[in-house]
């Protein structure tokens, strides 16, 4: 018997709550691949590029996006012609996304893309792949904005529970820092979650990227982030 090569996908986003949602997508949907996650495309090595089969680039959270970072990952794409690109962009960077980064082997997403079009976007073959979303081409409003004002309220240890589960935390290690017990700690992500009538924990990394979770849980970008949330967890090798 011969062992099963792994696929890699790298994850680039300046937003820790984005690489945990869009990892937990993956490693729900495509078991298959290994996730790799980076702040920033310098982050990435010759190694992991010459190995990566698909590659997902969260451009709505980058502040400095212009054309010098369009020209970047264009001649990465023009380098490295196996790699599967997926850019997530917002309406205003749109322009310079298509003029930049519509290529052969990429696909344009909206930032409010659903989760089954994204992961419609991974499974595509190449021959097969939808280059611009139609939320691009006919920007409509998202679930996430049509949902504004039915959200529940959140308890506060509900909340902050979900938020340092955004921040990348498991479990047992939000349970050690609030010194309370597991099954605790997992009630109240369970509770948190039917209040907000999500199904699964992809529909929780969405709902906490959408600017509501981000409000609802006092979420920043990571460089703006209050000095009490910076705390980096153990890491636990049974996780992973």
């Amino acid at each position: 018997m011969y062992a099963v090569m792994s696929k890699l996908c790298l994850i680039i986003s300046k937003l820790p709550v984005y690489q945990s949602g869009i990892r937990t997508i993956i490693k729900e949907n495509f078991p298959e691949y290994d996730v790799v996650k980076h702040p920033h495309i310098d982050a990435l090595t010759i190694a992991q590029l010459h190995q990566a089969n698909l590659i997902i680039i969260d451009l709505h959270a980058d502040h400095l996006l212009g054309k010098s970072l369009c020209e970047r990952y264009y001649a990465l794409m023009n380098q490295y012609k196996n790699i599967r690109w997926i850019f997530m962009v917002s309406q205003a960077a749109y322009p310079l996304a298509v003029e930049y980064l519509l290529r052969p082997a990429s696909t344009l997403l909206s930032e409010a893309e659903p989760i089954p079009q994204l992961i419609n976007a991974i499974r595509k073959q190449s021959d097969q792949i939808d280059h611009i979303s139609t939320l691009l081409l006919c920007p409509v409003s998202s679930p996430a904005e049509s949902s504004v004002g039915k959200i529940a309220t959140l308890t506060q240890s509900e909340r902050q529970v979900l938020r340092l589960l955004a921040k990348g935390w498991a479990v047992n290690q939000i349970a050690k820092l609030l010194k309370k017990s597991n099954k605790t700690v997992s009630a109240q992500k369970n509770s948190a979650m039917r209040r907000l009538e999500l199904r699964g924990n992809a529909e929780m990394y969405a709902w906490i990227n959408t600017a509501q979770g981000m409000k609802e849980l006092n979420l920043l970008p990571a460089w703006e982030e209050p000095m009490q949330w910076k705390i980096t967890p153990q890491k636990d090798m049974s996780l992973s």
